[in-house]
């Protein structure tokens, strides 16, 4: 592997964080689903687990490094809450536990916590899988009204590999970043875009296979699993607490799959669906980043915001105005990906936050790219990686076909007016890359497990939730669910009330009632 590359072409958003830290569903299910629960209400009257073993402190430790102000800093995050401490390492990993590729990885670490947080607190170990970077994720959540959790015990995230601040990817020639990035909105002509993308993605795949090989199948969340496994061994201890956050929730149910008998407590926020396709999974993000956009112009409009009286409205039409090429260089994909990147950010979303973006976006309307352009660049480091292509792409199992992305991009075009067109032509992104197996779910747990997830999703969208709880419950867990009732991802970050359900199930296993409902 060319990892020397790799480091040299590291982007600059992994460059400064690790100085400083040193049409729908398909219709054949391969899980159970469990039918959606009363809020309140407990569905089961199985008698309680027994409690299961408890994470423990760590008896080693990472050679961590304070990181609070060059992280805050360079993620936009303002001045850290009082006590605020957080700290960035690294620590190797086999490229592949089962021996067929040699090598090491570099995997970096971030832990958050608060000068009061008892030292005998065993952590929480996060993973946001290929959505966003892990530390990124968790420095959102710890600027913000984090401490209920924090100040009860410090939690680590994890950069899978290739993303944030872990050993960098950048195996795309610049056009191809473009491209992909574009969907080739300005070099496609009359050309269908499903085939244009097509091409582009095909074109990035094999820059990217030929840059990693030989170990261009270690990408994905079972390998980003044994990392896990690894940092475990690093810490000494015999039991995790292990958070899984969108696609991380992923990597938590393969680890549960190959390590679970050194789980202690397993908390999934905003699972992504399982048990369906790559088409699938689309719409349902989709519709999450839909209903988070409906509800951002709700709250825009009770503000007064500078979009109007129907802010929705007026971001309908942007999206519309940069296909049609009428906001310069800045295309409808770009565009999209930025709204993605804003409703899904981890940090706190409050009135100022809300009045800065629709401000950018009316600018935007005006022809003033300027105030938009630090949330593009924001979303393109935050979302849009080559390490998040490479990592996304290696999970894809069940891809889309160019004839289906095609009848997608008419269809949701019409019933997804802002997100479902691009949605679909980025069905194609990942068509050339090697098909991943369907992913294998855990057939055997007896813990009981926390399930977080909130109304409004725009990484992975609501309806995920069910496929996931039914396939734990076949494999003899016991969940419960906790509903936040608002926008924004992942849950934890965004609702006290769930910060609460998470703080107590961590404290001694005890879940809340199945269908808690946390107020936006």
């Amino acid at each position: 592997m060319r990892w020397t590359r790799a480091a040299l072409l590291a982007s600059t958003l992994s460059i400064l964080v690790t100085t400083a830290c040193g049409a729908g569903p398909s219709d054949r299910p391969a899980v159970a689903v469990e039918q959606p629960h009363q809020a309140g209400i407990a569905t089961s009257t199985a008698p309680a687990d027994a409690t299961p073993p408890a994470p423990e402190v760590p008896k080693a430790d990472l050679a961590w490094k304070d990181c609070t102000a060059p992280t805050l800093n360079l993620l936009s995050l303002g001045a850290p809450p009082q006590g605020l401490v957080l700290e960035c390492a690294e620590y190797t990993s086999q490229v592949d536990v089962a021996g067929n590729v040699a090598g090491n990885f570099r995997n970096a670490a971030m832990r958050a916590r608060y000068d009061r947080t008892p030292k005998d607190a065993a952590p929480l170990i996060l993973t946001s899988g290929s959505d966003r970077s892990s530390t990124a994720t968790l420095a959102g959540l710890a600027a913000g009204p984090a401490s209920a959790l924090l100040a009860a015990r410090p939690i680590i995230a994890v950069d899978r590999r290739g993303i944030g601040s872990s050993q960098p990817v950048t195996c795309m020639t610049d056009p191809q970043r473009k491209a992909i990035a574009d969907q080739t909105q300005f070099t496609r002509g009359a050309t269908d875009p499903v085939d244009t993308m097509s091409t582009a993605g095909r074109d990035a795949t094999v820059a990217c296979l030929d840059f990693l090989a030989p170990a261009q199948a270690t990408f994905d969340a079972p390998h980003a699993a044994d990392d896990l496994e690894q940092l475990r061994k690093q810490l000494q201890v015999d039991h995790l607490a292990l958070l899984g956050t969108g696609t991380g929730a992923n990597v938590a149910l393969n680890y549960v799959r190959k390590y679970g008998q050194h789980l202690g407590r397993l908390v999934l926020d905003s699972p992504q669906v399982v048990g369906t396709d790559a088409n699938g999974r689309a719409e349902q993000r989709v519709k999450g980043q839909e209903a988070a956009l409906t509800a951002f112009g709700q709250r825009c409009a009770s503000l007064n915001c500078s979009l109007g009286g129907d802010p929705r409205a007026a971001v309908v039409d942007l999206v519309n105005r940069a296909g049609a090429g009428q906001l310069g260089d800045l295309s409808a994909a770009v565009l999209v990906t930025t709204l993605s990147g804003f409703l899904g950010d981890s940090r706190a979303t409050g009135n100022a936050q809300i009045t800065e973006f629709a401000d950018a976006l009316s600018a935007l309307g005006k022809g003033d790219h300027g105030p938009i352009t630090p949330f593009v660049l924001r979303a393109a480091s935050g979302i849009a990686t080559d390490g998040q292509f490479v990592n996304r792409c290696s999970d894809n199992h069940e891809p889309s076909t160019p004839d289906k992305a095609k009848q997608l991009e008419t269809a949701w075009g019409t019933q997804y007016p802002v997100f479902g067109k691009v949605a679909a032509i980025d069905l194609m992104a990942c068509s050339a890359w090697p098909a991943a197996a369907p992913m294998t779910l855990p057939d055997k747990l007896d813990l009981p497990v926390l399930v977080l997830g909130g109304s409004a999703d725009p990484v992975t969208g609501q309806d995920g939730r069910p496929t996931v709880t039914g396939a734990l419950g076949a494999a003899g867990a016991r969940t419960s669910t906790v509903v936040w009732q608002g926008w924004g991802h992942p849950t934890f970050a965004h609702s006290g009330c769930a910060q609460q359900s998470l703080a107590d199930y961590l404290k001694d296993a005890t879940l809340p009632a199945d269908g808690t409902a946390c107020p936006a």
